[in-house]
């Protein structure tokens, strides 16, 4: 089929597919930047992204405000021509002055989600920063946007709507999930429909990507079908020379099967999907000693806190994945080998056109 751009405001990608934010690290200047190079929109996490600084033990913020900084102007030297944005989680600690250490570098775009972002527009207020929120339920949409145009008087630039075959945290409680029985393409198209009143009354496009298990072309053309102007793709990226991930935490997509993808439990009462270990097993046979708080999410009490979520990705971003956590979307046991983010976008691309 034949697709348009992703315009997003005065930005325009040429490649409708943005890659997914991945913290710990997975997704830092080298993949963002590469995937900016070749028309689609690259972005960074903002979680513990400063995990590599001599310092992150001792301050992390600091050490993360300076890391993201640092990544974003990278990225932006790498992909001169390309869109650089940045995902932050509205559940995480010094959430406003992540963002605004984003705008500071120079960044394009904000992704914000792990919560509803209430007040993303007045810290990005006075700039030309685009602001996008996710969300993954009709109900989510209409507070957000109803919240937004009548204490800020604006609209989103970008929706991203996350379903249930995500990785990471998942905007669905767990029965939902494990019962499999959530009706995405009816909330993607309520979404489109809902965002089209503020479209027309900001008299703005506003663009709809669907994020959550978009593995290949076929997918990507599904979703513009139901409406959509893109897609936001994660997993697929991780399997890539350019990921900024250790090789061992890679091989674990490639090596895993389809029983091995999980949902599991997050320290702070979300669930979320990941590839089973032998730490996932740890998590189920009772607590792992937190030996040190890194301050990441508000939600946690390290005091009570079943494992520490920081130290359980760093490990497996690391390499050592059998003390780690290691998040994925549903079809990561599709993936079977190492590939370019240039072959990657090239594959998709074709797909899509003979879809």
């Amino acid at each position: 089929m034949n697709f348009n751009s992703l315009k997003i405001g005065n930005l325009t990608a040429p490649i409708p597919i943005i890659q997914g934010g991945m913290g710990i690290g997975v997704s830092s200047s080298n993949l963002a930047s590469a995937v900016a190079n070749e028309g689609a929109i690259g972005i960074i996490s903002t979680a513990q992204i400063g995990y590599t600084e001599d310092d992150f033990i001792k301050n992390p913020l600091k050490a993360n405000l300076r890391a993201l900084k640092k990544h974003i102007t990278i990225a932006k030297s790498k992909a001169p021509n390309g869109i650089i944005g940045v995902n932050a989680m509205v559940a995480s600690n010094n959430y406003a002055e992540h963002v605004k250490a984003a705008i500071e570098a120079g960044v394009d775009l904000v992704i914000s989600g792990a919560g509803l972002p209430t007040m993303l527009p007045k810290i990005v207020k006075g700039t030309a920063v685009k602001i996008a929120p996710i969300v993954s339920s009709l109900k989510a949409a209409k507070v957000l946007f109803q919240l937004w145009d009548k204490h800020d008087n604006v609209a989103p630039d970008l929706v991203v709507i996350e379903g249930p075959k995500a990785g990471g945290h998942l905007g669905f409680k767990a029965q939902d999930l494990e019962s499999n029985n959530i009706d995405f393409d009816k909330i993607v198209v309520d979404i489109i429909n809902e965002t089209k009143k503020y479209s027309q009354k900001y008299n703005k496009d506003i663009p709809v990507v669907v994020a959550g298990g978009v593995f290949d072309g076929n997918d990507i053309a599904k979703y513009l079908r139901l409406g959509a102007n893109g897609v936001q793709m994660a997993t697929r990226f991780v399997a890539t020379e350019e990921c900024d991930a250790s090789p061992e935490f890679k091989q674990a997509y490639i090596k895993s099967k389809k029983e091995d993808i999980q949902i599991v439990k997050s320290p702070v009462g979300m669930p979320g999907r990941a590839i089973g270990n032998k730490f996932v097993d740890r998590t189920r046979q009772g607590n792992i000693k937190v030996k040190h708080c890194y301050n990441c999410l508000i939600p946690c009490n390290p005091a009570v806190t079943p494992y520490c979520i920081s130290e359980a990705l760093m490990n497996a971003v690391k390499g050592n994945v059998d003390e780690g956590l290691i998040f994925c979307g549903e079809n990561a046991s599709r993936i079977d080998k190492i590939t370019t983010v240039k072959e990657l976008i090239n594959e998709l691309v074709s797909e899509l056109k003979n879809a």
